[in-house]
């Protein structure tokens, strides 16, 4: 879960970032500024790290960069954090890595998304064809004793009405339920992007 809410907020993280410091802010004032929310679980473990760091209670931000690259679940956020670690550490161009770290996330996130809609690619024909032809079949199928209960009836024996009836209700549930389990294996698979 964590990591699902690490990658839904990466891209926006790191583009405020990009921002802010492109514009003259000081790596620990975008941290904090991060850190004051917006930005889910990255917001959570930026302010409680900033909040040891204004409180003394650590060796500095190197230190809980590395801390935090350890609780990180995504790839995309070690490797955020590993680069600013290696600002803090290196002195090395922060805003460069952040906007290619950016194009990375983003072309990712479109792979996601692409692979996404090539699996649901067959879903809304499965629910079209399930949700119409299934019915028109057991209606037809419920229509056969009244059909045939002339002359033809008396080369056949039929089932009762009730019975068909029932089949017939039987098939709605059963086309009901087809439908939303293909619709909750649609659900399912989604990237949560």
């Amino acid at each position: 879960m964590r990591s699902l809410q690490e990658k839904r907020e990466l891209l926006y993280v790191i583009r405020t970032l990009d921002v802010l410091i492109s514009s003259g802010v000081g790596l620990e004032a975008a941290l904090h500024t991060i850190g004051k929310g917006g930005y889910g679980i990255i917001s959570s473990d930026f302010q409680s790290m900033m909040e040891r760091l204004t409180s003394g209670k650590t060796r500095g931000l190197g230190d809980e960069l590395k801390a935090l690259q350890k609780k990180a679940e995504s790839k995309g956020y070690q490797r955020l954090l590993n680069t600013l670690y290696t600002n803090v550490t290196q002195n090395t161009d922060l805003v460069d890595t952040l906007k290619k770290q950016g194009a990375r996330m983003e072309e990712e996130r479109t792979e996601e998304v692409e692979k996404y809609i090539e699996t649901l690619g067959g879903v809304p024909e499965s629910l079209l064809s399930i949700g119409m032809i299934g019915p028109i079949i057991l209606s037809i199928v419920g229509l056969v004793p009244q059909i045939m209960s002339g002359d033809l009836g008396a080369f056949m024996s039929l089932p009762e009405a009730s019975t068909m009836n029932l089949v017939v209700n039987i098939g709605l549930v059963g086309t009901l339920l087809a439908m939303f389990f293909i619709g909750l294996k649609a659900h399912t698979k989604d990237p949560g992007l």
